[in-house]
């Protein structure tokens, strides 16, 4: 048997339920906060993520799938959102639209990682984006609409944790003072830290080994090496989150993945869904637009994974609404029945009802009891003598009444559904 690549998941229609529940609260919440949609493609010039994710991070060293396709060029699935919303920007000429540009979109990513609870190989993201906002109050406008998004659903016990990583022109002092520190456990370091060292310091910090982890403890923290302007930056974050009433906590240990990040930093945590606690995780990337080919153009967002945000409502014990997708349910009985049948649910279709006829050729139980399994609101039962004298029991499941019905009657027999519900 043929099975699916490690790492990946069926979503079964049981379990879309719970995705279309997020998905109407996100447009919900993005619609109130002013975001429009974006979507890009699948998969990009291998270049795109090489610059702007950048050659030294673990997702371009380790984790993208990448292929090169019939003409010789280097192509791949996206491992993340930003880079391509920023490359969408430069090549359709937005970069000059009226500022604050806002944008969301829902993907799925890519990454060649071991697969555990709450991480897979494909996984989903629902992102936004903040172009041409300079100031501290744009990161809080996306920190706000996800703790809204929290709030929405129903998720409880969800920490914010931000931090600050600085900017190019403070963070050389800092490189020189982490790098300093580390040379010292040279020989206690893990090998990926120890390359990281000359490449990327900075990653050292959130090394998932016990013991590259206990001696970042230790580190110097990027806070006290903050610029004047990136001190004034994260001063007004604060400030702004508690004038909006956001609780939050200064995590030091934040830096986030991706090379591309500058000032803010920030994840909320889920202490309820284990190890791989973080459900959204972003921050200020100032410099990425630039990098890709654009103007100077500032920027803030965020990446929240949908199967984390599902294993927090589990923990918080968000209960989903029943969908009810069935109107009525047709039950015929002998062949002209069953013409009856298809001809009535097409027009029932057409005025906004949901019907459904047997297909399969059930017995009348075997159709009740698949009219119940659907969560049919009514059912119509339609043989040789309603089809003679054109009359036949309406059935209200839910009320388990019946009221008489003209079977030709359809525009009638669709008023009656709507006027009384479900």
């Amino acid at each position: 048997m043929i099975r699916k690549p490690r790492g990946t998941m069926d979503i079964l229609p049981e379990e879309t339920l719970v995705w279309r529940f997020i998905e109407n609260k996100i447009r919900k919440i993005t619609e109130l906060y002013g975001f429009g949609e974006i979507r890009t493609p699948l998969f990009e010039a291998t270049e795109l993520f090489r610059r702007g994710v950048g050659d030294t991070s673990d997702v371009v060293q380790k984790e993208m799938y990448t292929f090169t396709d019939r003409d010789e060029r280097s192509l791949t699935l996206r491992p993340e959102g930003t880079a391509s919303v920023v490359r969408a920007l430069i090549e359709n000429g937005r970069c000059s639209d009226a500022m604050p540009l806002k944008l969301w979109y829902e993907i799925n990513c890519f990454r060649y990682e071991k697969p555990q609870a709450g991480r897979s190989r494909e996984f989903f993201q629902f992102g936004t984006e903040i172009f041409g906002a300079p100031s501290a109050a744009a990161d809080v406008e996306i920190i706000s609409l996800a703790s809204a998004l929290f709030n929405e659903i129903g998720i409880r016990n969800v920490e914010l944790h931000i931090n600050s990583i600085g900017c190019p022109a403070c963070r050389g002092e800092y490189r020189k003072a982490l790098v300093s520190y580390f040379e010292q456990y040279t020989d206690k370091l893990c090998d990926t830290c120890k390359g990281r060292l000359a490449t990327n310091p900075l990653r050292l910090l959130d090394c998932k080994s016990p013991i590259c982890h206990e001696i970042a403890l230790g580190a110097p923290k990027t806070i006290d090496y903050l610029c004047e302007d990136c001190r004034t930056h994260m001063d007004t974050l604060e400030a702004t989150l508690e004038a909006e009433g956001i609780d939050y906590k200064i995590d030091t240990g934040i830096v986030r993945g991706l090379d591309y990040y500058t000032k803010t930093v920030f994840e909320f945590i889920s202490p309820d869904i284990g190890a791989q606690s973080t459900i959204c995780g972003g921050g200020r990337y100032d410099g990425l637009v630039k990098e890709l080919g654009g103007p100077q153009l500032c920027a803030v967002g965020f990446g929240m994974g949908i199967t984390r945000l599902i294993l927090a409502m589990k923990a918080s014990g968000v209960e989903i609404p029943v969908e009810e997708t069935c109107d009525i349910y047709i039950a015929p009985m002998g062949g002209k029945a069953a013409e009856y049948a298809a001809g009535a649910v097409a027009a029932m279709r057409k005025n906004g009802i949901s019907a459904q006829f047997d297909i399969v050729g059930r017995s009348l139980k075997a159709q009740m009891k698949y009219a119940d399994k659907i969560g049919a609101a009514y059912t119509l039962i339609v043989g040789d003598s309603e089809l003679e004298t054109g009359k036949a029991q309406l059935k209200n499941m839910k009320e388990s009444t019946q009221s008489e019905i003209d079977i030709n009657d359809i525009p009638a027999i669709c008023e009656a559904i709507k006027k009384e519900g479900r």
